[in-house]
């Protein structure tokens, strides 16, 4: 006889779904990567959504409370750690789900339908021009499919919501003429398929069977630190390293005129270092000071804790394995305005410094930092208005994400898609004026005049190039291709109209040298006189050039 299954969904079954569906996609998030629609080695979608949810499972715990308290920690979790596109809007879509079962305990189907058209809208929303034929066709269709559905249980529910989205997804590649000249589905509604796969799993309490973490460490977990460090006769010199997350409580204050600046202007006045972020009713906030007593007692007036840890910095000072906090990372001098930039390969950030950024994210193609890396960027600039460039479409989503979620500066995404426009726009920005929106106006006028083409090797083939070969291409649009790098280069200047440019910067990288460079710099002044032309060693990864023409 089968076993009657559950009518309803609580903390406990939820928190169990998401590491299950953690674990499942875990399992195929290199099965993700390769679902990759332009044939270079960027397939990062697996990972970044992985690294999202593992935010979320981390934060799960047990779910022993109700679940309106579970799915909230465990969004809370997921948008700190959203990464690229694609990581962002299954935040997103996590964070509707929590604020659709917002004061409930458990949830029947009828619960969860709204929930779900709930995250379907929040993951619209976190895109100003949504696209057809991705992991939001998928997840929308899904959903829409639910209404008026027969399941009586939450079981059948997920099974039919399933098999609505792997039809979706199987007809991708007809809404995105993309991916049927690449031959793939939409990689992003892959992955949310293997979460729902898993949290099905979860439900029924069956297991997963774990393999090792396809993406790159999260974050490294330190070292115990030596206690024989500081003895009886040790004096107290650095004082504590206080991290909590708190969340309010409605008996003790009011939710939604709380303001965060209660906390921060207490935490300066008892340290510094302090950096303090409100989500939701969820408070993050990092402090160093010698009474974290203080600390803890000011906070629990508006809320009860979720997570502490206390750290006595005298121990990191003088243990040689466990070192503390470097000086780097203590926020700069307050200012006025500041700059944010996002860009890896260290002679590009050597770049970026010189021309006026502040503060430098590390970060890239297939190396997209999460939100929460952006947020310590802009703690650290620790300025009025900030100005960020992400230099790269698939961090926007979290560059955006990062500024709404900030509430220390006006923070202002130049939304540049390539280290190109972040170049041309950061060094012709002029902050004389003062005025924002007037830098935001000409900075975003900057970028509209630059040209930027790259140069990389093709992973596979296509009908453009053979695996392999080099390519040239501007976006997504494949210039030239050759087996020969210098040739390709040569060849995708020759396809560009770059008549009303002056310079060519040359960004060689870590796998081209500097006599190529040369070369390809003289062949574009020798074919346009009178022009100049830059070499930079970027040391960047992937890209063999990054062609900018200004």
């Amino acid at each position: 006889m089968d076993s009657i299954k559950p009518k309803t969904v609580d903390g406990v079954q939820y928190a169990r779904m998401i590491q299950a569906g953690t674990a499942n996609l875990r399992a195929h998030a290199k099965d993700i990567n390769d679902l990759n629609v332009f044939p270079i080695p960027d397939g990062d979608t697996g990972d970044n959504m992985l690294l999202t949810i593992v935010g979320g499972a981390a934060a799960a715990g047990d779910g022993c409370e109700s679940l309106s308290d579970t799915v909230r920690r465990i969004a809370d979790g997921m948008l700190l750690s959203a990464r690229g596109n694609s990581g962002v809007i299954l935040s997103q879509f996590f964070e509707g789900i929590a604020q659709g079962f917002a004061g409930v305990e458990t949830a029947g189907n009828d619960e969860i339908i709204k929930a779900f058209k709930c995250g379907v809208q929040y993951a619209y929303d976190a895109v100003m021009v949504p696209t057809e034929g991705t992991m939001l066709t998928v997840m929308r269709n899904a959903t829409e499919s639910l209404e008026g559905d027969c399941a009586d249980d939450p079981e059948t529910l997920l099974i039919d919501f399933l098999e609505e989205a792997k039809r979706t997804l199987e007809k991708t590649p007809d809404m995105l003429p993309v991916l049927k000249k690449a031959g793939v589905v939409d990689s992003g509604g892959a992955g949310l398929i293997c979460i729902i796969e898993g949290m099905l799993k979860g439900l029924r309490c069956e297991e997963i069977e774990e393999v090792p973490d396809s993406a790159p460490a999260a974050s490294a977990q330190p070292n115990e630190p030596d206690i024989n460090l500081f003895t009886e006769d040790s004096v107290l010199e650095f004082g504590y390293c206080t991290e909590l997350l708190l969340r309010l409580q409605r008996a003790k204050t009011d939710l939604e005129a709380f303001d965060i600046s209660v906390i921060t202007d207490f935490l300066q006045s008892v340290g510094d270092s302090v950096a303090a972020v409100k989500n939701g009713t969820v408070v993050k906030l990092h402090v160093h000071t010698m009474t974290p007593s203080r600390v803890l007692e000011f906070c629990q007036q508006y809320g009860e804790f979720l997570k502490l840890k206390i750290e006595n910095m005298s121990l990191q000072h003088n243990n040689t394995d466990l070192p503390a906090e470097k000086e780097d990372d203590e926020p700069l001098p307050r200012r006025s305005i500041g700059t944010v930039a996002v860009c890896s390969g260290s002679g590009i950030k050597e770049l970026f410094e010189g021309i006026g950024a502040d503060v430098i994210v590390d970060g890239g193609q297939s190396m997209n930092p999460s939100t929460e890396d952006i947020m310590a960027a802009l703690k650290k600039v620790n300025a009025d208005t900030v100005f960020l460039f992400p230099n790269n479409s698939n961090i926007i989503l979290s560059a955006r994400q990062a500024a709404a979620m900030f509430t220390g500066s006006d923070v202002r995404v130049i939304e540049s898609r390539t280290v190109g426009d972040g170049y041309a726009a950061l060094s012709m920005m002029d902050t004389y004026s003062n005025d924002a929106d007037s830098i935001e106006a000409a900075l975003n006028e900057a970028m509209s005049g630059v040209i930027t083409a790259e140069v990389s090797k093709s992973v596979r083939d296509t009908a453009e190039t053979h695996c392999g070969d080099y390519i040239g291409f501007v976006g997504k649009d494949i210039l030239a291709s050759s087996p020969d790098r210098l040739e390709t280069a040569c060849k995708t200047v020759d396809s560009l109209d770059v008549s009303e440019s002056e310079v060519l910067l040359v960004i060689f990288g870590a796998d081209a040298d500097q006599d190529s460079a040369n070369a390809l710099g003289a062949y574009y002044t020798t074919k346009y006189p009178g022009k100049e032309a830059y070499i930079i060693n970027g040391k960047q990864e992937i890209y063999d050039y990054i062609l900018i023409f200004e």
